[in-house]
């Protein structure tokens, strides 16, 4: 990315969201408008596309909060005018090639130069490498978003998915040259094959992507028909995803440099996914924690039991209620939950439900009422009534 477009490009306004938007704030705004302008759901509109980009783009750096500090730090400093005043009043023009690609002598330990570069360097070009002279910079492939959905059971145990995924990537008709067959490419003349040229505004001058060559640095006179000389084409493949265990619904997992391929040997993209989860017909969860709700008997609440209690994927589990065990009471039974990062699980929360029958036959109904009876005593609701006047 430019410096030129570093100044122009307001993530917070791509996402529509103020400054002082929250991680959570950013992140739903991001979710509302991927869905809404993502390729899968808006075929053949490049309008669309090139906004999912934008968005994806805005995410990407306001998501991570360290690269969201030295942005909006380094919006700051230009936004105040960086570089100062002379003495007696009227700034003093400076190069942003000499604050990113001075020499030793021209730029001291810690100094504005060196602050900035680093600071610009991790931002907007993550993995690459920084060239000089004649040569065609090396650029960094895009980062491709996607979307899975998985099972209950997979979620938690962790799976392993095939995602066929479209980007850009070099075009196979002119391996990447942009120039027809039997043809060469030539270095720009206006950049000298560097891809950036100088412009100067007032008092600053920016370096931006060479307007003849496109940031290329060749020039295609005899252009491959099939990417139009741009040496990039849209490429179809289909990889193998590992799904970490214990992802949640909705959650983004990032699988480094699976991305679009990066040209002039720069690194590749990151892949993204969105994960959805299909609900469990027995179990929920909570955190790390698995839940289910037990059915118990209303004599094996009041006596207490040994009960059986399924588990996920595997044998169930003796649990033992005490007499008295009221309805809704929850007992944790240890690593049957969801895996962690390392490599404990959380818990399974069994909530006991006592189940009243339906229907009674004659001995059943003669054997509770005499329970009935013989359990007469204060009357359970006479607090209630009493604490329900009071106030």
């Amino acid at each position: 990315m430019s410096t030129k477009d570093y100044l122009e490009k307001d993530y917070y306004a791509v996402l529509g969201v103020p400054k002082t938007a929250t991680a959570e704030e950013i992140k739903k705004a991001y979710r509302k408008l991927a869905r809404q302008y993502h390729p899968d759901t808006n075929p053949g509109d490049t309008a669309k596309e090139t906004k999912f980009k934008e968005v994806s783009e805005a995410y990407d750096i306001l998501s991570d909060s360290k690269r969201r500090k030295e942005y909006d730090e380094a919006r700051t400093l230009f936004g105040t005018g960086v570089g100062g005043q002379r003495p007696g009043g009227g700034g003093f023009p400076f190069d942003f090639g000499d604050l990113f690609g001075g020499t030793a002598g021209q730029q001291t330990s810690g100094g504005a130069g060196e602050r900035l570069g680093d600071l610009f360097g991790g931002l907007f070009n993550r993995g690459g490498t920084r060239t000089t002279g004649a040569t065609t910079r090396p650029r960094r492939g895009q980062d491709i978003e996607s979307e899975v959905t998985l099972s209950f059971t997979e979620a938690v145990e962790g799976s392993t998915v095939s995602l066929r995924l479209t980007s850009s990537a070099a075009c196979t008709a002119c391996s990447g040259t942009g120039a027809k067959a039997g043809t060469t490419p030539r270095v720009c003349p206006t950049c000298e094959g560097t891809g950036a040229a100088s412009r100067n505004l007032g008092n600053f001058a920016f370096s931006e992507p060479c307007r003849d060559c496109k940031g290329r640095g060749l020039l295609v006179d005899d252009p491959c028909p099939v990417c139009e000389g741009s040496g990039r084409a849209k490429s179809t493949r289909t990889i193998q995803a590992r799904i970490p265990a214990g992802v949640a619904d909705g959650q983004r997992v990032k699988l480094k440099a699976k991305g679009a391929p990066g040209e002039n040997g720069g690194p590749a993209g990151d892949l993204y996914i969105q994960t959805h989860v299909k609900p469990h017909a027995v179990f929920g969860r909570s955190g790390d924690n698995l839940t289910i709700t037990v059915p118990v008997t209303f004599t094996e609440a009041a006596l207490g039991a040994e009960i059986k209690v399924p588990t996920l994927k595997s044998m169930p589990v003796t649990l033992r209620i005490p007499a008295g065990t009221p309805n809704g009471r929850t007992f944790r039974i240890r690593g049957r939950g969801v895996a962690r990062k390392d490599g404990t699980k959380g818990d399974l929360l069994a909530s006991v439900e006592v189940v009243v029958p339906k229907t009674l036959d004659d001995k059943s109904r003669e054997l509770l009422s005499e329970f009935n009876t013989a359990a007469a005593g204060e009357d359970p609701r006479a607090e209630l009534i009493q604490r329900a006047r009071s106030e």
